[in-house]
């Protein structure tokens, strides 16, 4: 634990201008904005607009997670993913609630017990998306409702497969997901889940 010395910390420098490089009906948009520096130059940079994303570590009494395999086009990849969705839902859904939705829907469960693990920037270099990251335990079925899969999570493949085989997957670079990688260390670290040696 620290001190809280070390710590980011908010600012803010003004926009001189801002433009819309591409903005639609779907979820991101692109803009360029022209900021002033604090020694008073003008710099361009681009931000990639993103509501942010809620993603669920799902682990059963057995210690197994809940994974699933899903074609990422920009990457050319198929990853080992956990649930995950967009915090773009109804105005003012928290990411808890987002959490449990994609929970539902993806993997089709339901769970009694939510641990907040983190909320950390994807890519703050570019944008603002923040993942809000959550280990469920005291899982059991849920009905997905009318949500219908389309494009690639009708081709996605689920499985469980044992927390620490995943651990070790994960160590290895075999699985690279991002929020992955963050939930499953931070649940190990954190001796939530996998106990605390190896």
């Amino acid at each position: 634990m620290t001190d809280g010395a070390l710590a980011d910390r908010s600012e803010s420098w003004d926009v001189v201008d801002s433009s819309d490089l591409h903005r639609d009906g779907w979820v991101v948009a692109l803009r360029a904005d022209q900021v002033r520096t604090p020694d008073g130059a003008v710099a361009r940079r681009l931000v990639l607009e993103h509501p942010g994303a809620a993603v669920v570590l799902a682990v059963d009494d057995a210690e197994r997670v809940f994974v699933l395999q899903q074609y990422r086009h920009a990457a050319g990849r198929r990853f080992v993913e956990i649930p995950a969705g967009l915090c773009d839902g109804d105005p003012g859904e928290e990411p808890l609630e987002v959490a449990r939705r994609e929970l539902r829907e993806e993997a089709q469960l339901q769970a009694t017990e939510w641990t907040h693990l983190t909320s950390s920037y994807a890519s703050p270099g570019i944008s603002a998306e923040v993942q809000h990251l959550y280990l469920a335990r005291g899982l059991s079925a849920a009905d997905r409702g009318d949500f219908e899969l389309h494009h690639e999570e009708a081709d996605m493949t689920t499985r469980w497969v044992a927390f620490a085989e995943l651990y070790d997957a994960v160590l290895a670079g075999q699985v690279a997901d991002g929020p992955v990688v963050q939930c499953v260390l931070l649940a190990r670290a954190l001796a939530l889940v996998g106990g605390g040696e190896r």
